[in-house]
C-alpha cells in the first residue's frame, strides 16, 4: 500500500474506478470513453493504492484532497453536491476523502482496513482534524431502500445543526414513502462504526444514480 507518486500511478487508480463505477455501477463518469474515471479534482489530490503483492494490480484506491488544496481549486468535490457554507470554517483543517473502490475480487475488509489505516496516518502526519466526504447509497429501486436507510440512520447518527448541509439537489425523502428493508453499504456501516455523523438529507447524483450522504 502506498500514495501513487506518478502520473502513470493515478492512472492505474482511475482505471479500477472506471471498472468498479462506469462497468460494475453503470455510472457516466467522466474519462469513461478512455477507460478511466478523471475529473478536475484528481490532479489536486493524493491517490491512496492498494496492490496485489503477487501481480502488482492496483485493487483499492482513495483520493485524498487536503483542504489547502481546495482551496486552491474554489472547492472540494462535496461543494458539486450540497451547500457547505456551515462547515466553512472548518476547510483548512479538513480532509475529504472520496472515490473509494475495491476490485470486486478483493472486497474483505482487510483491504478495507488498510485503506483506513492509511488515511488516519496521513491526517495525524498533516494534522487534519477532520475528514469528509459523499457516501453513496443506490437507488436501483428508484430510491425507496435509499429513502428508508436515510430515516434510519438519522435517528441515531444525525450531526449537531451547527455542522448541516444542504443538498442542491434533494432526494424527495418525503414522496419516497414505502419502509424497505434494506441495509447501509458496509462503506458507510463502517464509517458510522467509527463516529461519523450524517450532516443532512441526501443529494440525488444523476451521473451516478446515488443518494448521497
Amino acid at each position: 500500500m502506498s500514495f501513487a507518486r506518478s502520473p502513470g500511478e493515478v492512472l492505474e487508480a482511475q482505471r479500477l474506478r472506471d471498472r468498479v463505477f462506469a462497468e460494475g455501477m453503470g455510472a457516466r463518469v467522466p474519462g469513461a470513453e478512455r477507460g478511466i474515471d478523471c475529473d478536475l479534482y484528481d490532479a489536486h489530490c493524493e491517490h491512496l493504492l492498494v496492490r496485489d503483492t503477487g501481480s502488482g494490480e492496483v485493487v483499492g484506491a482513495y483520493r485524498l484532497l487536503p483542504g489547502p488544496k481546495a482551496l486552491e481549486i474554489g472547492s472540494f468535490y462535496a461543494d458539486s453536491e450540497f451547500d457547505l457554507t456551515r462547515i466553512q470554517h472548518l476547510r483548512d483543517a479538513t480532509v475529504e476523502i472520496g472515490r473509494s473502490c475495491v476490485h470486486p475480487e478483493y472486497r474483505t475488509g482487510s483491504t478495507i482496513a488498510m485503506l483506513w489505516s492509511a488515511l488516519v496516518a496521513f491526517a495525524a502526519l498533516q494534522d487534519y482534524r477532520y475528514l469528509i466526504g459523499c457516501a453513496s447509497l443506490n437507488m436501483a429501486d428508484g430510491g425507496c431502500a435509499a429513502a428508508s436507510i436515510y430515516r434510519r440512520l438519522v435517528r441515531t447518527h444525525l450531526s449537531p445543526v451547527e455542522y448541516r448541509v444542504f443538498p442542491h439537489c434533494e432526494l424527495p425523502i418525503a414522496a419516497l414513502d414505502r419502509d424497505v428493508d434494506a441495509q447501509p453499504p458496509a462503506l458507510i456501516k463502517g464509517y458510522l462504526r467509527v463516529g461519523a455523523y450524517i450532516c443532512g438529507a441526501p443529494a440525488w447524483d444523476p451521473d451516478f444514480n446515488t443518494a448521497d450522504l
